[in-house]
C-alpha cells in the first residue's frame, strides 16, 4: 500500500487523545486503587512512579517511534525491521484478538447496570421477594443485595465452570449493543475514530471530577483518603511491591498489543512523538492518582456506613439484653458500655456473647477488592446509600461505558491496521473489514455471556494477555537495541524528531527496560510453578460465598489459579 494513500490524524490533538482513551480505562479506576490498597496506601506511589520512568515511558516512547517511523501495523512494522521479526506484530494481533473476545463484556456489564439505574429504586438495593411470596429471597438474604443482583440477576452465574446453560438473553443484547457502538466509532478508521476520542477521552474526567466533589462532601469520605495517604513504608522492603508497580505500568499504558504502533502509523512523518509520549505516560499515572482519591472517598463513606451499622446494631441488642433507657447508650460509648457490662454482669454478658459483631473501622478499609468487584459491587452499594443515588449511578456506569470504549477503539484498531496492511484485505472497504472483525468478535464473546462465562472471563483476564504481553515486549526492546541496533534506531529518530535521543532514552532501552522485563518474566514463571493445585473462584450458592475455591478435576484448566 503506498504510503502517501495512508490516512493521517486531523491533527496531533487527535493522536494524543487517541493515546489517551485508549490507556487510560478501567485498570486506571479499579486495579491502581487495589494495589493502593493492597501495598501500603501512598508508600505505594514511590515504586510506582520509580517503574513509571525506568519502564513505562521508555516502552511508549519506543513503539511510537516504530509505528511513526515505519506507517505500518504492527506486523508490517516488524516485518520492516527484519523480515524474521513478522511473528512478533502476528502476537501482538493474536493477544488484541484475544483482548477483544472479552473485554466488549465489561462493556455489557455496565450497560446492564446503566438501564437498571432507570429505576424508582435500584434493583440492587433491596432483595427481591421469593416466589412465595413470604419474604426475601433467601440466597440473597446469606449474601448481600449487591452481591446477589451481579452474580445471581447479571451474571446468572453457575456453580463451576463445568455447569453450563444457555446464553443470558439480556447480557448478550447488551454485548450486540457494546459491539454495535464499537463498530460505529471505528466505521471509517482513523477519520471515525479522531472525531469520537475527544469525547471518549475527556468526559470521564468530567465524571470522576463531579465524583470527587460529591465524594468529598459525603460522610466519612475523609477516613478513605487518610488511609490511602497514609503511607506503610515496610512495605517497600517487599519485592512484590515493587513488581506490582511494574506490571501496572506496563499493562495500564497498553505496551505489546500493537494498538500504540498502528495509532503512531497514522501520524505526519515529523511528528513530535517525543513530547506526546511523555504526556500521555504522565496523563495516565496522574489519572490512576486521581481516580483513587475518587475511590478511596467512596470507600472510606462506604466502610464507614458500614461500621456504623455495625455499631447501631450492637447498641440495640445491649440495650435489649440489658433492658436499659433508649437513650443510655450512644454510638460513641458503644465499646464503654460492652467493657461496663461484661464486668458488671458477666453470666448475662456470656449468652449474648456470640451474637456480638467485631464492630472495626480499619478492618471495613484493609479490605481490598480488585476488578469487577470493586467495579460492580462495592461503588454500586456505596452508590446505593447517596442521596439521588440513581442519578450518581448513572453517572458513573455512564464513565465506565467510555473507559472501556476508548480502550475498546486500541484494541481493535490493533488487529485492523495490520489486517489493512495486506494486499488482499487493502482492497477492501473500512466499513466491511471493521465490520467483519467485529462481528467475530461478538460472536466468539457470546460465550461469555452463558452461566460459566464469568469463569472464563476471569481465564482470559488473568492468562490471556499476561506472558505473552512481556514477551513481545521483551523481544520488541532487545531488536531494537541490538539486532536493529541503537545507532541505526537514534538516526530515524533524528530524522523524524531533528535531534537524537539523549543518554536517558538509550540507558532505558539497552540496559534497564530488557532487565526489567526479564526480571518480571521470571517472577510470574516461578509464581505460577510455585502456586500449587490450580484452583478457581466460584460462586456458592449454599454457603452464599464468593471467592470460593474449587479444585478442577481435569488437567485442562490448570491455568485458572489466580496469579495475584
Amino acid at each position: 500500500m503506498d504510503k502517501g494513500a495512508r490516512p493521517n490524524w486531523d491533527n496531533p490533538m487527535q493522536f494524543v487523545l487517541a493515546c489517551v482513551s485508549y490507556a487510560v480505562g478501567l485498570g486506571n479506576v479499579w486495579r491502581f486503587p487495589y494495589l493502593c490498597q493492597l501495598h501500603g496506601g501512598g508508600g505505594f506511589l514511590i515504586p510506582y512512579l520509580i517503574m513509571l520512568f525506568l519502564e513505562g515511558v521508555p516502552l511508549f516512547y519506543l513503539e511510537l517511534a516504530i509505528g511513526q517511523k515505519m506507517s505500518l501495523g504492527s506486523i508490517g512494522a516488524w516485518t520492516a525491521i527484519s523480515p524474521y521479526l513478522g511473528g512478533v506484530g502476528l502476537a501482538s494481533v493474536v493477544t488484541s484478538l484475544y483482548l477483544c473476545l472479552y473485554y466488549n463484556i465489561i462493556n455489557a456489564w455496565s450497560f446492564w447496570y446503566l438501564f437498571h439505574s432507570f429505576q424508582s429504586v435500584l434493583p440492587w438495593a433491596d432483595c427481591p421477594i421469593n416466589s412465595n411470596r413470604t419474604g426475601p429471597i433467601e440466597e440473597c438474604e446469606r449474601a448481600t443485595p449487591t452481591q446477589y443482583f451481579f452474580y445471581r440477576e447479571t451474571l446468572d452465574i453457575s456453580s463451576s465452570i463445568e455447569v453450563n446453560g444457555g446464553i443470558h438473553t439480556g447480557q448478550a443484547l447488551c454485548l450486540v449493543l457494546a459491539w454495535l457502538i464499537t463498530y460505529l466509532f471505528i466505521v471509517r478508521g482513523v477519520k471515525s475514530t479522531g472525531k469520537v476520542v475527544y469525547f471518549t477521552a475527556t468526559f470521564p474526567y468530567v465524571v470522576l471530577f463531579i465524583y470527587l466533589i460529591r465524594g468529598m462532601t459525603l460522610h466519612g469520605a475523609i477516613n478513605g483518603v487518610k488511609y490511602m495517604f497514609t503511607p506503610k513504608m515496610e512495605q517497600l522492603a517487599n519485592p512484590t511491591t515493587w513488581i506490582n508497580a511494574a506490571t501496572q505500568i506496563f499493562f495500564s499504558l497498553g505496551l505489546g498489543f500493537g494498538s500504540l504502533i498502528a495509532f503512531a502509523s497514522y501520524n505526519q512523518y515529523n511528528n513530535n512523538f517525543e513530547r506526546q509520549a511523555i504526556i500521555v505516560s504522565l496523563i495516565n499515572s496522574g489519572t490512576s492518582i486521581f481516580a483513587s482519591i475518587v475511590t478511596f472517598a467512596i470507600y472510606g463513606f462506604k466502610a464507614t456506613v458500614n461500621y456504623e451499622n455495625c455499631l447501631e446494631r450492637t447498641r440495640l441488642l445491649l440495650l435489649n439484653a440489658f433492658s436499659l433507657a433508649e437513650d443510655s447508650i450512644t454510638m460513641d460509648t458503644v465499646f464503654d458500655w460492652i467493657e461496663k457490662l461484661n464486668t458488671t454482669y458477666p453470666q448475662q454478658f456470656a449468652e449474648i456473647a456470640d451474637k456480638l459483631e467485631n464492630c472495626d473501622l480499619e478492618s471495613e478499609l484493609d479490605t481490598a477488592v480488585e476488578g469487577t468487584g470493586l467495579a460492580f459491587i462495592v461503588y454500586s452499594e456505596a452508590i446505593m446509600n447517596m442521596p439521588l443515588s440513581q442519578l450518581w449511578s448513572v453517572l458513573y456506569f455512564i464513565m465506565l461505558l467510555l473507559l472501556g470504549m476508548g480502550s475498546m477503539l486500541g484494541n481493535v484498531t490493533a488487529i485492523v491496521t495490520p489486517l489493512r496492511d495486506f494486499k488482499i484485505t487493502s482492497r477492501m472497504s473500512n466499513e466491511l473489514l471493521n465490520g467483519l472483525v467485529c462481528l467475530f468478535c461478538l460472536l466468539l464473546g457470546l460465550g461469555f455471556t452463558t452461566p460459566s462465562g464469568n469463569y472464563w472471563f476471569t481465564m482470559f483476564n488473568d492468562y490471556g494477555a499476561t506472558f505473552s504481553l512481556l514477551f513481545i515486549v521483551l523481544i520488541e526492546v532487545i531488536t531494537v537495541s541490538y539486532i536493529y541496533g541503537i545507532k541505526r534506531f537514534e538516526k530515524d529518530i533524528e530524522d523524524m524528531l531533528g535531534h537524537r535521543p539523549n543518554w536517558y532514552w538509550k540507558i532505558m532501552w539497552s540496559v534497564t527496560s530488557p532487565v526489567l522485563l526479564i526480571a518480571l518474566f521470571i517472577f510470574y514463571i516461578i509464581n505460577y510453578i510455585k502456586g500449587g493445585t490450580p484452583t478457581y473462584q466460584a460462586w456458592n450458592k449454599e454457603l452464599v460465598k464468593y471467592p470460593y475455591k474449587l479444585q478442577h478435576s481435569s488437567g485442562c484448566f490448570c491455568l485458572l489459579s489466580h496469579h495475584q
